[in-house]
């Protein structure tokens, strides 16, 4: 089992920034992959970025190229998302996954865990 716990989220004007955490706990963290995906009112859940468990591997929505990046740091059991140059359509629930083995997938349904999600409003 995986536990994941997100931080980092808040209120933040358009074109600021704000770096989202998500701590692991329970299984080696480092044989996982892990995704944030980010759910905004009325709408679905949408993949936003991930990084491979070997970490040699990311991939990003195009929304978010060049303006967010994924990191992940195996001796804090921590994956981060640095989002900058933020939208108000950025706003949205972001939620952490993580997928054994996995190779930095954009598809929600091969990540076995998930947190529970942090709040991300960008205000115009």
């Amino acid at each position: 089992q995986v536990q994941l716990v997100e931080s980092g989220g808040g209120l933040v004007q358009a074109g600021g920034s704000l770096r989202l955490s998500c701590a692991a706990s329970g299984r080696t963290f480092g044989s996982y992959a892990r995704g944030w995906f980010r759910q905004a009112p009325g709408k679905e859940r949408e993949f936003v970025a991930a990084v491979s468990w070997s970490g040699s591997r990311t991939q990003y929505a195009d929304s978010v190229k060049g303006r967010f990046t994924i990191s992940r740091d195996n001796s804090k059991n921590t994956v981060y998302l640095q989002m900058g140059s933020l939208k108000p359509e950025d706003t949205a629930v972001y939620y952490c996954a993580a997928e054994a083995w996995g190779a930095a997938s954009d598809l929600s349904y091969k990540y076995q865990y998930w947190g529970q999600g942090t709040q991300v409003t960008v205000s115009s």
